[in-house]
C-alpha cells in the first residue's frame, strides 16, 4: 500500500495529464491552474510532443511554472503569434481542456448563462470562443465541484459548445473536426463514448463510489466495462507538479480541500 502524500488536486492533475496522452503534436492548452498543470506535466513526462505556449507570443520547449516567475528564464523554441493560433485552433491541432458552468448528458457545454438567456439568474462572460473552438477540435473538461448544478439533467441552459445532439447540427455542419476528450472531477474521470456518445464513468478517486457519482449527476451514467480507481500521483509525477507549480497555486483551487495534502489512507477514508 502506498502512504505517498497526495492532495486531491494532485490525483486531478495527474488525472488531467492522461487527457493530453497520445495526442500527437497538437497545441495543449488548460484553461486555469488544475488544466493547465495537467497538460504541462503531460509535456514533462509522457507527452513531450506537445506544444505548448509561454500565453505569450513564443513556444516553449519547458512549460513554464504558474505563479510569479522570479528569476525563471523561459527556454523558447520558436515565434507562436496569435494567428498562427487560429490556424492550429481552425485546422483541429489543438487539444483544450475548458471550465463550464453546465455540461449535459450530449457533451454540450455553457458558460453564459445560468437560466432563461432573456432573464438569466446569473450572467456570466458570454460564450466567448467556445463555439468556434468546440466545432473545431477536441475540447476535454474540468469540473472541479461534481454536482447536478454542473451535470445539468435535460439540456444546457444555453448552448455555448457543440455536442452530440444531432438537432442542433444542421446538414451542412461538419462535424469531423468536433471531438470531446475526458471530464476530470473531484470524483471521477468521465467520457463520452459510451453507445450513442451515452456518458461513462472511467475511473473513480480513492474513497468515491459509483452511486455518489450517479447521485451528484442530472443524467444517467454508464460504468466502463473496465472501470478502475483513478492511479494516484507518483514520486516523479509529484515532484515534476512542484517544480511547475513552485507557489502551490494548485491547493487553492479546490473547494473543502484547502490545505490539500491527505495520504493516500486518507484520500480512501
Amino acid at each position: 500500500m502506498t502512504t505517498t502524500n497526495y492532495s486531491l488536486a494532485e490525483l486531478m492533475i495527474v488525472a488531467a495529464s492522461e487527457a493530453f496522452r497520445n495526442n500527437g503534436e497538437v497545441l495543449a492548452s488548460g484553461l486555469g491552474i488544475i488544466p493547465r498543470l495537467g497538460a504541462s506535466l503531460a509535456k514533462m513526462t509522457h507527452s513531450p510532443e506537445l506544444l505548448m505556449t509561454d500565453s505569450e507570443a513564443f513556444l516553449v520547449e519547458e512549460p513554464i511554472p504558474v505563479g510569479p516567475r522570479g528569476d525563471y528564464q523561459p527556454k523558447y523554441s520558436g515565434y507562436m503569434p496569435f494567428e498562427r493560433i487560429f490556424d492550429n485552433v481552425w485546422h483541429g491541432q489543438r487539444h483544450a481542456m475548458v471550465g463550464p458552468t453546465q455540461i449535459d448528458r450530449w457533451a454540450q457545454t455553457n458558460l453564459s448563462v445560468v437560466g432563461d438567456y432573456r432573464k438569466p439568474k446569473v450572467a456570466m462572460l458570454g460564450v466567448r470562443g467556445l463555439p468556434g473552438n468546440s466545432i473545431n477540435h477536441k475540447n476535454s473538461f474540468f469540473v472541479p465541484s461534481h454536482s447536478k448544478r454542473v451535470f445539468v439533467e435535460g439540456e444546457v441552459d444555453m448552448v455555448s459548445g457543440v455536442g452530440f445532439k444531432a438537432e442542433r447540427w444542421s446538414e451542412n455542419m461538419r462535424r469531423d473536426t468536433m471531438s470531446v476528450g475526458v471530464a476530470v472531477t473531484d470524483l471521477c474521470v468521465m467520457d463520452f463514448n459510451g453507445s450513442d456518445n451515452a456518458p461513462r464513468v472511467l475511473s473513480l478517486h480513492p474513497g468515491v463510489s459509483f452511486e455518489h457519482v450517479q447521485n451528484n449527476t442530472g443524467f444517467p451514467l454508464l460504468k466502463a466495462d473496465d472501470l478502475k480507481e483513478t492511479p494516484a500521483p507518483t514520486e516523479e509525477q509529484l515532484a515534476v507538479i512542484a517544480q511547475l507549480d513552485p507557489h502551490n497555486l494548485r491547493s487553492k483551487q479546490l473547494k473543502g480541500n484547502p490545505a490539500g495534502v491527505r495520504t493516500a489512507e486518507e484520500v480512501a477514508g
